[in-house]
């Protein structure tokens, strides 16, 4: 049994930071790398799976991203991952979260697992789509937001706990093999052991092209993105009053601040 968790590696800005000249994103040298956080959750849960189950279970964690990403992926072998892979081709810069989706599909269809992990949203763009883009072109079952799961490897159904907005939570069974995409907060994430650390280190990190997909350069990259990057910049900043007095003393004072801002 297989369960294949998508990861990504996920930058952070400095304290002090500059735009880029091209205007599109921010200086590489003002950034810090790190595995994001709702993937150490979808990473963590495959590993309960894989520790609680009588038969043998391989994880394997997916990145798409350039040699930089081999950090991530030692992360995640040192906290007790089988098998790391990275899925990169320079023709893939400029891949927005869809496409990400579907070339981490054609990862599926090359590995063949009986479930797919992935965290809900990313820290960094927070766009929330890979996951129901990647389960859209495999046209598999998904569940957004899993905060809790009961699931027994080689089942053919599973139980999930959906997070839903106003503080409800919503029940409901799925068909395996599905795309999960997984909520803070379901497991407590483990730390890596200087043991784990150790051997991550010997490990390798498999290395897959386009090619070895049966993708072509116009599938990815930024001609293949449904959304773009037009402009990245830093807004001016404005000023902030309190606005005092009684309800019908502060509707008048907003009143006229807001046809100054009219110029009426």
């Amino acid at each position: 049994m297989k369960i294949l968790v998508a990861v990504k590696e996920v930058a952070a800005l400095d304290e002090d930071f500059e735009i880029r000249d091209d205007q599109l994103d921010v200086d590489e040298d003002f950034l810090l790398y790190d595995l994001n956080e709702w993937d150490d959750f979808s990473l963590e849960e495959a590993m309960i799976i894989k520790e609680s189950s009588d038969t043998e279970v391989e994880v394997v964690v997916v990145s798409v991203g350039p040699e930089r990403v081999d950090d991530v992926l030692r992360k995640c072998l040192a906290k007790g991952a089988d098998r790391a892979i990275r899925v990169w081709d320079d023709a893939m810069e400029g891949s927005d979260s869809v496409t990400i989706g579907r070339i981490l599909s054609a990862v599926v269809e090359k590995e063949k697992p009986d479930m797919v992990f992935a965290g809900v949203q990313s820290s960094d763009d927070a766009a929330g789509s890979t996951g129901i883009s990647l389960a859209a072109s495999l046209n598999w079952p998904h569940a957004a937001v899993v905060a809790g799961l009961e699931y027994q490897p080689g089942s053919n159904k599973a139980k999930i706990t959906r997070e839903l907005e106003g503080g409800l939570s919503q029940e409901v069974e799925i068909d395996c093999p599905s795309v999960l995409t997984i909520q803070l907060g379901i497991n407590t994430p483990r730390y890596a052991s200087l043991r784990g650390i150790k051997q991550a280190a010997a490990k390798p990190v498999d290395e897959i092209s386009l090619s070895d997909l049966g993708l072509s350069e116009s599938d990815v990259g930024v001609d293949a993105a449904l959304s773009r990057v037009r402009r990245m910049y830093i807004p001016e900043k404005g000023m902030a009053s309190m606005i005092e007095g009684t309800p019908s003393e502060q509707a008048a004072k907003l009143a006229e601040i807001i046809r100054e801002f009219k110029g009426e």
